[in-house]
């Protein structure tokens, strides 16, 4: 027992040490951008710094435990279902293309899985948290439930698993889904930044920190449920939730419901049956 805690406490310690580089190299990129060009301008030190703090290393520790057994689970169940031979071609691509498709593939089911997450009562509850920041920047990026992170994610990894491009056989690591999350990180906390940027063409291209503001805008109804997409922009335009204006930005962020202070409580309050959070309407 005693060898058993020390070697997951050693672990711990690894994975703590891990997201603390990480989080010193991300702080070098973005404070000093956001001081330079700053959208809203505000202290380094804002409101509920320190509770955004902490979700970083939450978010970096926690949501793989939800993740893991399902996704293995799943994609264990996916790959009895589809022929072996369509799964071999598709193992054979080039890493570049079979890549590039994880990524098509991966957007369509986190679009999904965002949209539910705003669109189902229960789920709401959970990514409410994300979206009760009042002040969107790069650090907000993990300010989330751990089962709001995990959940978009596995409806990523799943057509990923059922068209092949991700694999479970073999007896070395797919790198796929790795290369896949990595991505996705780095890129979210590009749309979170409190940057002024705007990028013409390319934001119907790619997702940039316009784009993902309007996602948070609490201005007004009709701004709410836009902008699912967290890479590819084309996703919201195809399913009719896109909305950019070319030179407008949001002017106040969060939410109406109410949000405890506590980290703790935060984290507690999805699960409670006392008080539903409301959903946020949406007219799709």
């Amino acid at each position: 027992m005693e060898i058993f805690l020390q070697l997951h406490l050693a672990s711990l310690a690894i994975d703590v040490f891990r997201l603390s580089i990480w989080l010193l190299i991300i702080l070098v990129i973005f404070a000093p951008l956001e001081k330079l060009f700053p959208l809203h301008p505000r202290k380094f030190f804002r409101k509920a710094f320190l509770i955004d703090f902490i979700y970083f290393f939450l978010s970096g520790l926690l949501p793989k435990f939800f993740i893991v057994l399902p996704m293995s689970l799943i994609a264990l169940g996916l790959n009895g279902f589809i022929p072996e031979e369509f799964l071999e071609s598709a193992a054979n691509l080039p890493m570049w293309s079979r890549f590039g498709a994880a990524m098509i593939v991966g957007e369509f089911g986190t679009y999904w899985g965002h949209r539910w997450m705003h669109e189902i009562p229960f789920l709401w509850r959970f990514h409410a948290i994300h979206h009760s920041a009042e002040h969107i920047d790069w650090l907000v990026n993990t300010r989330a439930h751990p089962i709001d992170l995990a959940f978009p994610r596995l409806c990523g990894f799943v057509p990923m698993y059922l068209f092949g491009l991700a694999q479970v056989s073999g007896n070395s690591l797919d790198l796929i889904p790795l290369l896949v999350t990595l991505v996705g990180t780095i890129w979210g906390f590009f749309i979170h930044a409190n940057l002024r940027w705007r990028f013409g063409w390319l934001e119907w291209v790619v997702s940039t920190p316009a784009f993902h503001h309007w996602h948070h805008a609490n201005d007004a109804p009709e701004f709410i449920n836009k902008n699912y997409a967290s890479l590819l922009p084309w996703m919201d335009k195809l399913f009719g939730t896109f909305y950019l204006p070319k030179k407008a930005w949001p002017t106040s962020y969060g939410i109406n419901d109410p949000t405890p202070s506590s980290l703790l409580q935060q984290l507690i309050q999805p699960f409670s049956s006392i008080k539903k959070l409301p959903v946020r309407k949406t007219g799709f």
